[in-house]
């Protein structure tokens, strides 16, 4: 069973080093809740190989995992967009950096 995603684990880890660089958490946050996210699809996910008798826990758990992480990735979507972050490059628009010179000095 896969996990449907729209970013990359890669991409995810980008969002996040940029985002504490440049001191602007709140992509970074949803983008570590999707991380969170994966994690569990992947303990569950195993844990629903090993032990078939909890098959229903493990398919109420799934079912919730899926419906969140795909709300999730939409969300960080459209937040990077407001933010006006690149979507090719998921690069941190220039605003966002100069804010965080401008905190700084």
């Amino acid at each position: 069973m896969n996990l449907p995603t729209v970013y990359e684990n890669s991409q995810l880890a980008h969002i996040i080093e940029q985002a504490m660089i440049c001191q602007c958490a709140c992509p970074a946050q949803v983008a570590q809740e999707l991380l969170g996210l994966r994690e569990l699809f992947r303990y569950q996910h195993d844990c629903s190989v090993i032990r078939k008798e909890d098959a229903g826990v493990h398919a109420r758990i799934m079912n919730s995992l899926c419906a969140a992480h795909a709300e999730l990735e939409t969300c960080l979507g459209d937040v990077l967009a407001l933010e006006g972050w690149d979507p090719a490059t998921l690069a941190m628009p220039e605003g966002l950096r100069q804010l965080r010179d401008d905190l700084l000095s």
